[in-house]
């Protein structure tokens, strides 16, 4: 019987990561976030249409995607932006949710935004993944604001050095 407990690394993403990552953000957000497109096609589809292995190719080509893997799988996707202080993505593959890998993902994301100098980081939730964050020790920045598709919470948090 193998007790092993799971290991969740979280690293940069590759090149070679991007077809993984964009399967990884399109099915979370077709399956898990089903409170903010109100799981109607046409949203799903102008939601996800960034969201392509080429466009993921040029995302990490930019720095800032990173891939949380379980026992060596991708199995999370994430995002920053170091120069505004910002957190871009932080979605699971629904086959490993409540794994904490969208937990592990947060905390190095928010590691390296303050090892960047950051003293706050934000980012605008879904109303799927908002109460993530404020268990995580994020609050509320703004009333919610109606983005490209969906309505987005601002949420920021104050980092420790």
């Amino acid at each position: 019987m193998n007790t092993a407990k799971p290991v969740i690394t979280v690293r940069p993403a590759l090149p070679q990561d991007a077809a993984e990552a964009a399967r990884i953000l399109t099915a979370s957000i077709t399956l898990l976030c089903g409170a903010d497109h109100g799981n109607a096609p046409e949203a799903v589809t102008e939601w996800t249409a960034n969201k392509t292995p080429d466009s993921l190719a040029q995302m990490i080509a930019n720095g800032g995607i990173r891939i949380a893997e379980l026992d060596g799988t991708p199995a999370a996707v994430g995002a920053l932006d170091l120069s505004k202080g910002t957190i871009t993505l932080n979605y699971v593959d629904p086959a490993y949710r409540r794994r904490g890998l969208s937990a592990a993902l947060l905390a190095a994301m928010e590691a390296e935004l303050a090892a960047s100098g950051a003293t706050t980081a934000k980012l605008t939730s879904t109303a799927t993944a908002r109460d993530f964050y404020l268990r995580h020790g994020w609050r509320t920045a703004g009333p919610g604001r109606t983005g490209r598709w969906i309505l987005g919470y601002p949420l920021e948090k104050r980092l420790n050095p």
